[in-house]
């Protein structure tokens, strides 16, 4: 199973991303580094696990904060230039092609969260534009699934990572929405799936992982060191 730590930028901070409520979003508190700077932040993940995979959320970027330039371009640029040996995952929120043109100099992968799109005609325009370069995130809000259904009930639509997101979740360190991701088990065989929200520790992985689940995206239970070095070594095997 991959284990993939999550960083949410607000600002040119990492914050604590909690049910999805980013208005309420305030800097980590993390017992892996006393800073809730980017760098400090990568850097305490990287010394805690050798992550090989890191998933960047820029929250300026998907909550429109302003023009593109008040996004964490220039944060997630460093990161992606100190750490050139990560694969990173970066969801700027972006739903058409001038949107992301202002990502497109970065070497990541770019997700496409369905919350982003209003129709499947307008993520199937973005979807041509990257190629095979991006992941799916099939957004679950607290009031259900936000996004094109036509998305959600038509899989060939969808790349090979697939992230199934659980907002209600998020940052609450109270367990994962199996319930949600029962309903994706059909798809684990020709897609890798990637749980995120709720994780707490070694118990919850080894569910996912007997589920078919080939993924984690995990911030909380890492920052609160709930899983050990020798858990995600034995989770990676």
């Amino acid at each position: 199973m991959q284990i993939i730590p999550v960083i949410d930028l607000l600002n040119g901070v990492v914050v604590h991303a909690k049910k999805g409520e980013r208005q309420h979003y305030q800097a980590i508190q993390s017992l892996l580094t006393h800073s809730s700077k980017p760098l400090d932040i990568v850097a305490a993940l990287l010394e805690y696990y050798p992550f090989q995979h890191l998933y960047i959320a820029d929250l300026n970027a998907i909550q429109k904060l302003g023009d593109s330039n008040n996004s964490n371009f220039n944060a997630i640029q460093t990161i992606l230039q100190k750490f050139p040996q990560l694969k990173v995952w970066i969801d700027t929120g972006s739903s058409n092609q001038s949107e992301l043109s202002h990502w497109s100099g970065l070497n990541s992968n770019v997700i496409l969260g369905s919350e982003n799109f209003s129709n499947l005609e307008s993520f199937l325009a973005v979807k041509k534009q990257l190629n095979a370069q991006h992941v799916l995130s099939l957004d679950f809000m607290p009031h259900g699934y936000q996004g094109p259904i036509a998305l959600l009930d038509n899989p060939h639509f969808w790349p090979k990572d697939v992230i199934i997101m659980s907002l209600a979740n998020v940052g609450t360190n109270q367990g994962v929405n199996f319930a949600l991701l029962e309903k994706f088990k059909q798809y684990t065989a020709n897609f890798n799936l990637y749980a995120a929200g709720g994780v707490r520790g070694v118990d919850d992985l080894n569910r996912l992982k007997h589920l078919g689940v080939h993924g984690a995206l995990i911030a909380t239970a890492l920052h609160q060191k709930q899983l050990t070095y020798q858990q995600i070594e034995s989770l990676s095997q």
